[in-house]
């Protein structure tokens, strides 16, 4: 059974994370003290299993942990045994109104369904559901979303609130308690950062339910990563969240880049390679931009921890440089370089992005 519990959000600090209840999703835990995971969702039309199967494998590669994949007709259900059988990370069914697609789903193997109970017909057809469900130990996320709130809440509150969104997860919450089912895991997203930002403290206050967090259609890369970075990082940041996934109109590998970054931003995750680069101002006597551009695209496969600072003066460069585990401070066409605060050698700027490919290369922790 829900517990209400009264923890005043303003006491969650960087470092303090909330206590929640812990779920299984095909072997990626999520809640309690399991590390956040990053969630994406294909792109593609299910029923060609060949490229939903090729962008999960992709989005896998990039560090996504679990892939929600929709099951919105028959022939996408009649897909998900052999792309189920295929994925190498766990494989959620978005499901909406029609249980039947839920229960071929959950058939065919997915690691969790996501679902709102209350929209997929009468309580038989839930119960169906949920015992299917529980029988194979698979969770169910109430994916609730300030665009389709029912009518009777949107006429108690007037538009879409914080509490409007709590009293809607709630709602489904308390359905599947009806029906003694208690792996649930619960989003309460919305286009609206703020609006979202309250939503998740308020869910996060009231339950110890684990939480999936996003900000919901986010938008094109650029916006739509501020927007991300800002909702999910401040929850984050105050020790709310057990799941992300950020929503973008771009390929899944990037949403997925976008979340293990916020995570990183936070020490939530550990780092592959860490380009830090000044800037740029007018004291700049080097094609910093072409270094960096160079750099970025040769080690994007690298996965070494190595912090590496690239910068282009002599005000702040030989401080910050040494600071990193590899490090660049350039002056007008040479630079000097730094390992683990050492000052090592002088090169040509030429020699720069080679140079620090080689130090990668040979580098120990």
């Amino acid at each position: 059974m829900i517990k209400e519990q009264n923890i005043n959000h303003q006491t969650y600090k960087v470092g303090i994370r909330r206590k929640s209840r812990q779920v299984n999703v095909g072997g990626v835990k999520i809640g309690g003290d399991a590390p956040i995971s990053v969630q994406t969702m294909t792109k593609t039309k299910t029923s060609d299993i060949e490229a939903t199967v090729k962008q999960i494998k992709e989005a896998a590669e990039a560090g996504c942990d679990i892939i929600r994949v929709t099951v919105n007709d028959k022939d996408a259900a009649k897909a998900m045994p052999k792309i189920v059988m295929k994925s190498p990370i766990p494989i959620v069914a978005d499901i909406h109104f029609n249980h039947i697609f839920a229960l071929q789903a959950i058939e065919a193997g997915v690691a969790k369904v996501r679902i709102n109970p209350g929209n997929i017909g009468s309580k038989d057809r839930i119960k169906q559901v949920l015992d299917a469900a529980k029988s194979r130990g698979i969770p169910i996320r109430i994916g609730v979303n300030s665009g389709s709130l029912e009518e009777d809440i949107l006429n108690k509150y007037g538009y879409p609130t914080a509490e409007a969104l709590y009293e809607s997860a709630l709602r489904h919450i308390k359905i599947c308690e009806e029906f003694d089912f208690h792996d649930v895991v619960v989003s309460v997203k919305s286009t609206d950062v703020k609006l979202m930002i309250e939503a998740y403290r308020l869910i996060a206050e009231k339950t110890d339910l684990p939480l999936h967090l996003g900000v919901t259609e986010a938008g094109p890369t650029k916006s739509g990563t501020i927007k991300s970075a800002i909702g999910i990082g401040t929850l984050l940041a105050e020790g709310i969240g057990d799941t992300i996934r950020v929503s973008l109109t771009d390929d899944p590998v990037k949403e997925v880049e976008v979340g293990k970054e916020i995570l990183r931003s936070l020490s939530l995750a550990s780092r592959n390679i860490e380009l830090i680069a000044c800037p740029t101002c007018g004291r700049l006597e080097v094609d910093l931009f072409k270094i960096v551009g160079e750099l970025e695209e040769k080690l994007a496969n690298e996965k070494k921890p190595i912090k590496i600072a690239i910068l282009g003066c002599v005000v702040n460069g030989p401080g910050e440089a040494s600071e990193a585990d590899i490090g660049i401070a350039a002056g007008k066409g040479v630079a000097i370089l730094y390992r683990k605060g050492e000052m090592i050698k002088k090169i040509k700027e030429e020699d720069i992005v080679s140079t620090l490919l080689e130090e990668v290369q040979n580098f120990k922790a």
